[in-house]
């Protein structure tokens, strides 16, 4: 029984396995996207949260203890100055992984393994949806009723909405008449000439 023996293995031997990741470490962190085998992309993701958390500390100590791992400045300096700061208010959770499909040669399962871009979203707050209380009494009801009949001011306000309407649309057809009219006696008189 494998009890309390975490991590996979990958067919590796402890040494090659810890270059291996240190190697991925410092892709991901200058391209801060790389596409590798699924159980890769999964093992890696601690390891690349753990440091992205280190960047965020900013500190010296930290620092050292990221060098441990990525042995690359440039690479140090750009996580601890660009990577870590977009990360300033998000508690965990800096990078994704999108399944790709097989890889060509052996079926195995291929991932992108990426940082997030966008910011949190902040969470709405759920509140308990409020019934309206149904009326008790005919009496209420009938209240109800009266309060949802449209008044005689507003049947009047619409019927004047209505008669302006139709007003406009008579004074458009008569100047349009007009106009063909003062074109029609124009090409008349073209003609004449």
């Amino acid at each position: 029984m494998r009890h309390r023996k975490a991590g996979r293995k990958l067919g590796r031997t402890s040494s090659h396995r810890k270059a291996m990741f240190r190697n991925m470490l410092a892709s991901f962190f200058e391209w801060e996207k790389i596409e590798t085998t699924t159980i890769k992309a999964k093992e890696l993701r601690p390891l690349a949260e753990k440091v992205i958390t280190l960047g965020k500390r900013g500190d010296l100590h930290a620092r050292r203890l990221v060098l441990r791992l990525i042995p690359n400045l440039k690479i140090v300096h750009k996580l601890f100055s660009e990577i870590a700061p977009k990360f300033e208010n998000r508690p965990g959770g800096y990078t994704r992984i999108i399944r790709t499909g097989y890889r060509a040669g052996d079926k195995a399962p291929m991932s992108i393994i990426e940082l997030v871009q966008e910011e949190p979203k902040a969470k709405k707050k759920k509140g308990k949806k409020r019934k309206k209380a149904l009326p008790k009494t005919v009496a209420e009801t009938k209240e109800k009723i009266v309060e949802t009949k449209p008044s005689k001011e507003d049947k009047a306000t619409k019927e004047n909405a209505v008669a302006a309407s139709d007003k406009a649309e008579k004074e458009v057809e008569a100047v349009s008449k007009e106009k063909t009219s003062t074109v029609s006696e124009q090409k008349e008189k073209a003609e004449e000439k």
